[in-house]
């Protein structure tokens, strides 16, 4: 495969066991694509130094609110991270090393970074990949909470779920148990990735958005939906056989698709050339 270094480095880190794969690593070279000189042991140094700064503030009884409590107020408070709800479709808030140099982001970004913090102080977390919004939680039998790292790490019950994603989509929506289940690294970054993709399709950035998929495509290498956008994109672009590669591929393995009789169009269209 011929990648860039940052394409190498993002390969070889989702190339493993989802247990193995370091989230932040993934995320800065995810960065490193579009930062090239992002160096990314300085900013894994940064999220170390957050982590003891929080340490030092724990009280001699770790329980898990308390801990919850004591990452709030220096991530939110002392540190002043917070949703950037004025620009949340500004790239940058994809892109880890500028999530904690600007110290805003979306909600997954920020959640990252509460992640990468819970994790170096022993207090383990999972991501809840819930529909239009992204959550964590602690990672224990019976928990029972979630935190809204977008909203200066708000401590959310079920119910309180339910509320925001009716919020979210404007009308009463039902929460199923699918909502809250944990996501794994691999899923967390295949999001990430599908928010910049959805950013450059919007900007008509062509370049970023095959990119995007390029890398989603390195998590999932069956993601047929991908695989169909990829093809079309380089049909626009006129990289024919590249096209055609990823239209027979996506018809062959979904030939009842609705979109089906629309991808042969294009097949056709490419045997004419």
């Amino acid at each position: 495969m011929d990648f860039s270094r940052a394409r190498q480095l993002f390969y070889q880190e989702i190339n493993q066991p989802d247990g193995s794969i370091d989230l932040a690593k993934a995320a800065l070279y995810l960065a490193l694509e579009e930062y090239p000189n992002l160096e990314p042991e300085a900013y894994l140094n940064v999220l170390d130094s957050i982590a003891d700064q929080v340490r030092d503030r724990l009280p001699p009884q770790n329980y898990p609110l308390r801990i919850i409590q004591t990452i709030n107020r220096y991530l939110y408070e002392d540190l002043e991270f917070s949703g950037n709800d004025v620009d949340y479709y500004d790239p940058r808030n994809s892109f880890l090393n500028q999530v904690i140099d600007r110290r805003t982001g979306i909600p997954i970004s920020l959640s990252l970074v509460y992640l990468e913090v819970a994790k170096r102080i022993d207090f383990p977390m999972v991501g809840i990949g819930m529909p239009g919004h992204f959550l964590i939680k602690p990672d224990f039998e019976d928990a029972g909470i979630f935190v809204d790292a977008f909203n200066g790490g708000e401590i959310l019950f079920p119910e309180d779920c339910q509320g925001r994603l009716s919020q979210l989509y404007g009308q009463p929506m039902e929460l199923q148990p699918a909502f809250l289940a944990p996501v794994s690294p691999r899923q967390l970054l295949g999001r990430m990735l599908g928010n910049l993709k959805a950013i450059y399709f919007q900007q008509g950035d062509a370049m970023r958005f095959l990119a995007a998929i390029d890398r989603i495509l390195l998590l999932f290498p069956d993601a047929l939906l991908e695989r169909r956008d990829r093809g079309i994109l380089y049909y626009q672009l006129g990289r024919l056989a590249e096209a055609r590669h990823d239209l027979e591929l996506y018809l062959t393995n979904a030939p009842n698709a609705e979109d089906a009789a629309r991808i042969r169009l294009l097949l056709e269209r490419l045997d004419q050339n």
